[in-house]
């Protein structure tokens, strides 16, 4: 560890703070990013642009993009993964 690390993360290294908290962040990363794509997906084969820029800048953990899966397009579990 450097001074500057000491310094600045109170004498924690810049990854010590994060091992705790780095399994639940991965699982939420992975989730992140597993609604994201998918409802972008679906968004663009829509033609739903505005749709796709505001879940491209917004991260909400995965929970606008469940909204707009199930709300707005109506689907459903079974018609997620369809090419349609």
């Amino acid at each position: 560890m450097n001074n500057f690390d000491a310094h600045y993360t109170g004498g924690m290294g810049p990854t010590t703070w994060f091992h705790p908290y780095g399994p639940l962040l991965a699982i939420l990363l992975i989730w992140t990013i597993f609604w994201k794509g998918l409802a972008l997906w679906h968004a663009g084969r829509r033609n739903q642009g505005w749709w796709f820029v505001v879940m491209l800048i917004v991260n909400t953990a995965g929970i606008l993009e469940i909204i707009y899966l199930f709300a707005i397009c109506k689907l459903k579990l079974s018609e997620l993964f369809s090419k349609k």
